[in-house]
């Protein structure tokens, strides 16, 4: 199948909490994600949740989205279709895929403009 057939009618479900972005200095138990790697860790929590003195460097007011339909990990070209029309609208995005779900994270600012072109894509939001 094609992005266009999993966008068109794809459910997307948006996060009640805001999150922050954190380059921190350790793991957060029950973080939406925890990002190890042999450089840093960077964890994405509801901002509410942190602690000051594990930043290393934090930045709030993100939303996070949720493709929330399963996506066979060998579709391609996915996010690349929902981050070029994001990109039209001058709308930056941290993208995270899980084993079959894809999750992008949008400033709260913009979240009114990416719901607008990801409905342009077809793209159906849950309540």
């Amino acid at each position: 199948m094609k992005p266009d057939d999993y966008l068109r009618n794809g459910k997307v479900y948006i996060w009640k909490e805001v999150f922050a972005v954190i380059k921190s200095k350790k793991s957060y138990p029950g973080a939406f994600a925890n990002i190890v790697d042999k450089n840093e860790i960077t964890v994405i929590v509801d901002q509410s949740r942190f602690n000051e003195k594990d930043a290393i460097e934090v930045e709030k007011g993100w939303k996070v989205l949720t493709f929330n339909m399963v996506l066979p990990l060998g579709l391609i070209g996915f996010l690349a279709k929902v981050s070029e029309a994001l990109a039209d609208e001058k709308i930056p995005i941290l993208a995270i895929s899980a084993y079959s779900r894809d999750h992008i994270l949008v400033k709260e600012k913009d979240l009114t403009k990416a719901i607008k072109k990801l409905e342009d894509l077809g793209c159906v939001f849950e309540k």
